[in-house]
Formats: C-alpha cells, sequence, structure tokens
C-alpha cells in the first residue's frame, strides 16, 4: 500500500507517519507539508527510506490531486480551511480519504463523492473518532438508550500543570481557542436545548467528574450532540445527552470574563488588524509549550444509560492516551494519528468500500478498529453496572 499523509509534519502529522511505516503493508508513505525540512522533523522517530516528501508550491488543489493519482488512500491533516480543496482531490481522484474534520463543512460534496464511487471518512480521529466508534458499539448493548454523556480533553499531567490556566499546548492552539466559540447542541429531559458560545463558559451544564489517578476534571457543553444521537437512530426514548470537552477546575471561571469582555472575538480591532482571538492565541501560545520531560494526557469517557431486556444498565468506557516521551509524540498526536492511520489503511485495502461522505460511527467495524487499538498500546476498559 501507499498512503498520503496531508499535512505529515504537523503534530498529528508525524505520529500518523511513524505508525504507517511500522505498519505492516505499507510499502510507502508521501509525507505532503509545506514545511522543507521534513527529514530533520522525522528523523529519529521513523525510518525513513519508505517516506517519499512532497513541498507543495503554487496552488495546492493541482499538487495534491498529482499526489493522489498514485496512492492507494490519503490521511488529511491539513488546516480546516484547505480540508475542501483536499476532498475534491480525493473526489477528483477517486481516492480514498480520511479526515479528521467535521464533515458538516462538506457535506454539500457528498452527492460528487457517491458519484466518483469514493469513500471519504470525515471526523475520524479522537474525538470525534474514537467516541463516535464507541457510540456504534454502545448502541448493540442496549434494547433502548436513555442517556449518552460523551467527554473528552488534553490537559496537562499534574505535574506539568502551570497556574492560572493549568492547561499546555498539545494541538493547534488557534483551534483550541476556537473551539471556545461553538455553539452547542444538547438533550435534557428529552428536549434539545442549544447553549450559544456566548454561554459556554457560564451555563447550569458545567459540572465535574471524577477520574481514577486524576480526580476531578471540569465538564463544560462543546459539541453537537443530538447530531449524533439522530445518526445513531436512538432520538426515541432518548432523555439526556451532552459533548463534554475536559478540562482542569477552573477553565471555565477564567475565561467566562475573558469571553464576556470579547477577548475571543473573530472581529478585526480598528487600527490593529488582528482579533483579539488571533491576540490571545500568539500572546499565549508560546507561553503554553510542555518541556521535554513533560506528559500531556488525553482523557476520554463515554457513559450509556438504558435498557436490556427489561432491566436498568449502564455501560462506562474509559481511555487515557498520554505522552510517549521516547518518541516525544504527544497523547494528543497518538490519539488522533492513530486512528487516522487504522482507518486509511482499511480504506486502502478495500475493507471499507461504501461511496460518498462516511462517519466512523455508522461506517467503521468496532472490533478490529479496537483490536488494532489496543495492539497500538491505547486501550479503552469497559464497565457494566445493572440496578
Amino acid at each position: 500500500m501507499k498512503i498520503a499523509v496531508l499535512g505529515g509534519l504537523g503534530l498529528q502529522g508525524r505520529a500518523a507517519i511513524a505508525d504507517l511505516v511500522a505498519s505492516d503493508g505499507v510499502e510507502q508513505v508521501v509525507c505532503v507539508d509545506t514545511a522543507p525540512d521534513g527529514v530533520a522533523r522525522l528523523g529519529g522517530l521513523t525510518n525513513l527510506a519508505r517516506v517519499r516528501f512532497v513541498v507543495p508550491e503554487g496552488a495546492i488543489g493541482p499538487v495534491l490531486a498529482d499526489v493522489m493519482k498514485d496512492v492507494d488512500a490519503v490521511i488529511d491533516l491539513l488546516p480546516q480551511p484547505l480540508m475542501r480543496e483536499a476532498v475534491q482531490a480525493a473526489i477528483t481522484t477517486a481516492t480514498p480519504l480520511v479526515t479528521t474534520n467535521y464533515g458538516k463543512a462538506i457535506a454539500d460534496l457528498a452527492p460528487a463523492a457517491e458519484a466518483a464511487g469514493v469513500s471519504i471518512m470525515t471526523e475520524c480521529g479522537l474525538d470525534p473518532g474514537i467516541d463516535l466508534v464507541l457510540y456504534a458499539r454502545a448502541a448493540r448493548q442496549f434494547d433502548t438508550i436513555t442517556t449518552i454523556d460523551s467527554y473528552c480533553g488534553g490537559i496537562p499531567e499534574p505535574k506539568a500543570m502551570a497556574k492560572p490556566l493549568c492547561y499546555k499546548v498539545s494541538w493547534n492552539f488557534d483551534m483550541v481557542l476556537v473551539s471556545q466559540n461553538r455553539d452547542c447542541v444538547m438533550v435534557e429531559d428529552g428536549q434539545r436545548i442549544e447553549v450559544p458560545a456566548g454561554r459556554q463558559h457560564d451555563n447550569p451544564f458545567i459540572h465535574e467528574i471524577e477520574v481514577a489517578g486524576l480526580g476531578r476534571l471540569e465538564a463544560f457543553p462543546n459539541g453537537d450532540a443530538a447530531r449524533y444521537i439522530e445518526m445513531l437512530g436512538v432520538t426515541k426514548g432518548l432523555q439526556r445527552s451532552g459533548r463534554y470537552t475536559l478540562r482542569w477546575p477552573g477553565w471555565s471561571a477564567f475565561w467566562a470574563p475573558l469571553k464576556e469582555l470579547g477577548f475571543l472575538s473573530e472581529d478585526k480591532v480598528p487600527g490593529v488588524g488582528t482579533s483579539p482571538r488571533e491576540f490571545l492565541g500568539r500572546l499565549l501560545g508560546p507561553q503554553l509549550q510542555y518541556g521535554a520531560d513533560e506528559k500531556d494526557l488525553c482523557v476520554m469517557r463515554n457513559v450509556f444509560s438504558g435498557s436490556e431486556g427489561g432491566r436498568r444498565k449502564t455501560v462506562t468506557s474509559d481511555l487515557i492516551v498520554e505522552r510517549d516521551l521516547a518518541s516525544g509524540l504527544f497523547g494528543m498526536s497518538l490519539g488522533v494519528g492513530y486512528p487516522a492511520s487504522i482507518v486509511a489503511q482499511m480504506l486502502a485495502r478495500r475493507e471499507i468500500v461504501t461511496p460518498g461522505l462516511l462517519n466512523p460511527l455508522l461506517h467503521v467495524p468496532d472490533g478490529r478498529f479496537f483490536d488494532e487499538l489496543a495492539r497500538r498500546g491505547i486501550r479503552v476498559s469497559e464497565t457494566v453496572s445493572w440496578d
């Protein structure tokens, strides 16, 4: 198999490339990135003999199409604004593609993908991604589901916390701030509840959960829970559902007044040429970097409640991915890069062939997927309790 990684020198891209090179059957990995120092960035991380570097020049679309003509599958880890061009190139060349970005932004391309007979797997990373495959697996364990609560967040290990934020960057910090301006949709008492971005850090749904070995973490709404409920087909009988970001306690108390004062605004400041959100990213990002001996933790919990055989039942799935200090790869990078690599290989082997815009919740075989994650040291623990 030949598999291309777009944005291969970024945090997640490096993890995906290292995994692909280590995977049986992958004979070549094409790293596409505008950075010219690919050998230096990947050196010591993986065997470069099977990596070919492409540095795009000029318009990105033709370059991507040219790369895709010679590979069996593609992983798109480019910045979100370039996702459309990557998907369009995949459709033009009929090359299966995995992207970790939300599929809503390219929903209009679904007919073209279907007509081209090409599989475009969207939302295939950590969150969304691993959690969505868990949704599908959990649904088969119930006759009726009444509650789905989904939690995920990247946080520093306790010894790496730095006040006042207790946060460090294991992802694109600009996108972290962008996610702070996201409207949320929840289900409460069977009713759809919309939480506007302005109230994301000041609302009655903020709460804390207890995680073994870590203690209490803060959860705040940050996603469209209703969309996945509908996709799963469990809207009837469902009473509550929310998708929450996890942080160390105090996160929302820090951001709520800043948001109220406009520090997360996307509007350009007259005479300055940048927005408050962009300024914060440039100011805070460099101050929130991990040391070489510090770990990030990706903490995920999904809680499903309902009934089976007339009895009340709760299934709780827990996952923690931590930084590999030997390679330097962050837990966030592994949690995103590994699922993308696993599914890209499934597409390349034509184990997934449904054409159109796909989603892990509906189109990724969960048994094989979690077996592959476990082989890479990422294991989901599941507990079942009965009332």
